[in-house]
């Protein structure tokens, strides 16, 4: 097994003392980390790159790390002129990201961030510290186990500060950022890591009591909750800090007096449960607010914390500070479009004898909200409108023109008595001059069903992917008549009109209409999304539609989907 302590470095096993040094210093990293010469080639490199990569040292060491290493999500070499890994090790400049992809050994990808810094060997010679942290990648072995460091030197410090920027900033989720920010300092710099968190409604949440233990970390629930009010002037160090006041060394002596708030009381509780003989506390800023402090406690370890340790924590606190921010702010707006979008998004009508059901889930890197949409509604004449579709882009400028196009189809369609495809091309000619929506397709159709129960549909389709029916007896089809241009498209470009088509529904069958979302993934041809679409809904056909449209959208929407989706499923009546 790979010694997680042991660092590679160039040379005949005597190599450079200056270079020696720096690399020694790879080994406190919990991460990936290489050093690279003003060439670009590696110089140094740690285990844990070893471990990530699938490659050991004598493979890495000597090699150019870019033509190595650097790939595009494909797969496929970068150009050197647009390698931002190594014009950042090239310019000499500190710079980082979160949407690289790595080779391994094996030939897989591994999607990394990053972060590149120059750091000086001695007076003549220069290095650049290239740390990654990968992103959550199944199948990736698990991380080696850590070493606690009493003290670390300055190269470790910017190290650590190096891997806690690349480590933060790679997740937008709050409770992600506060576990990677706790395995950060826990066992490296404390025996104890307490977080304290002030609410959007000013209250404090003591969010994590974390203990190192044995090579775990493990979480003192009865520690953790609601805390009391912050008091104003207080000069205990808590509170100093929960309000931005300054950081500050403290004991258990710190809180042996009479308590002057019930933060107070808290304080003495932790140190009394914990049995912490020192503690450094540093307030945790985002851009424009205090977001709360974080605590590092020592029990087991004989040594206190010095100012040079609160200098360390205060910078690594200003880091999680914009971390947390950053995903305060994204959590923030996916609330506010989860909200949009259930205004959005239509109640489905109720039809006697027919089942109705509909899905919309986001993409799982936007925010929340776009262009994908669907649609049911009873018109004048008694018939059921049905309608997906799906407006270009994946934004709030893509949700607004959905919503015009969704309003607009549905006052044609209930003034006017005509067949899909005029009703289309009334809604495609308004869209080039009203809607503010530049592309979308759509599917428009109307569902009839006779006094003998007898059901049938009439569509037409404007560039999206067509309807799939499906019997009970598990026959999948695709609907692919009734098709043409999408919608935006000036009407004088297409060779003819748009067309209708009908179909009868055959009792106990389901109509599933969907967008591109659910049948779309990198590297793979639409005729395989649609393969699967068709033999997974063939295989669920004799469930009820609930189940039946959530197994649908498990098993059929790629795992690597980058889009949104959305779904209406019609089970006509047996």
């Amino acid at each position: 097994m790979t010694d997680p302590e042991r660092v590679a470095t160039v040379g005949d096993g005597s190599p450079d003392n200056a270079i020696a040094a720096m690399t020694g210093a790879l080994a406190a990293l919990r991460t990936g980390a290489y050093l690279t010469d003003d060439e670009g080639c590696i110089i140094g490199v740690n285990a844990r790159a070893e471990h990530f990569l699938g490659r050991a040292a004598a493979a890495l060491l000597g090699q150019d790390a870019h033509d190595m290493l650097h790939r595009n999500r494909h797969g496929e070499p970068i150009a050197r002129a647009q390698c931002p890994v190594r014009q950042a090790i090239f310019a000499g400049a500190t710079a980082q990201g979160t949407d690289e992809w790595i080779e391994r050994g094996d030939g897989s990808l591994l999607p990394v961030s990053w972060l590149v810094t120059p750091c000086d060997i001695d007076d003549r010679t220069t290095a650049t510290l290239v740390i990654f942290h990968p992103r959550d990648t199944p199948g990736l072995p698990a991380a080696l186990p850590d070493r606690p460091t009493a003290s670390l030197s300055e190269l470790e410090r910017l190290a650590l500060l190096a891997e806690t920027t690349t480590t933060l900033t790679s997740t937008l989720d709050v409770d992600e950022a506060l576990r990677r920010l706790v395995n950060l300092v826990l066992p490296r710099l404390a025996d104890w890591a307490v977080i304290d968190l002030i609410t959007e409604r000013d209250e404090v949440w003591r969010r994590a009591v974390v203990h190192a233990e044995n090579g775990a970390l493990v979480h003192r629930e009865v520690l953790e909750g609601p805390m009391p009010p912050v008091p104003e002037g207080s000069p205990m160090p808590l509170s100093r800090a929960l309000r931005g006041v300054a950081s500050t060394l403290a004991g258990p002596e710190t809180y042996q007096g009479p308590p002057d708030s019930g933060i107070a009381v808290e304080q003495r509780r932790l140190f009394d449960m914990t049995g912490m003989h020192s503690a450094a506390i540093a307030p945790i800023r985002g851009v424009r607010e205090i977001l709360g402090a974080i605590t590092l406690g020592r029990s087991e370890r004989p040594e206190r914390f010095t100012a040079a340790d609160i200098a360390l924590l205060e910078d690594i606190a200003r880091r999680a500070g914009l971390a947390l921010a950053n995903a305060r702010l994204y959590q923030r707006q996916r609330k506010v479009a989860e909200t949009m979008q259930r205004h959005l998004l239509p109640q489905l009508p109720s039809v006697p004898g027919l089942e109705m059901t509909a899905r919309y889930l986001p993409a799982p890197n936007a925010s929340q909200v776009g262009g994908d949409w669907y649609d049911a509604f009873a018109l004048s004449d008694g018939t059921t409108a049905l309608a997906i579709g799906d407006v270009v882009g994946h934004d709030l400028d893509a949700a607004a023109g959905m919503a015009q196009l969704r309003n607009m189809l549905r006052a044609y369609a209930w003034a006017q008595h005509e067949p899909p495809s005029k009703i289309v091309e009334w809604l495609d000619d308004a869209s080039l001059h009203i809607a503010e929506a530049s592309m979308a397709t759509l599917v428009y159709a109307r569902m009839t069903v006779a006094d003998d129960g007898r059901c049938e549909m009439t569509w037409t389709n404007a560039g999206h992917p067509p309807p799939l029916l499906v019997t009970h007896d598990g026959v999948a089809d695709f609907l692919t008549d009734g098709h043409g241009i999408l919608l935006g498209v000036a009407a004088r470009e297409a060779p003819k009109g748009r067309i209708d088509a009908t179909v009868p529904l055959p009792p106990g069958s389901t109509l599933v209409l969907y967008t591109d979302g659910l049948i779309e993934a990198s590297g793979h041809s639409l005729d395989e999304g649609l393969e699967r679409l068709r033999r997974n809904a063939a295989s669920l056909a004799h469930r009820p539609l609930e189940p039946f449209t959530d197994h649908l959208l498990e098993r059929s929407r790629p795992p690597q989907n980058e889009d949104d989706v959305a779904l209406l499923a019609v089970r006509i009546p047996g």
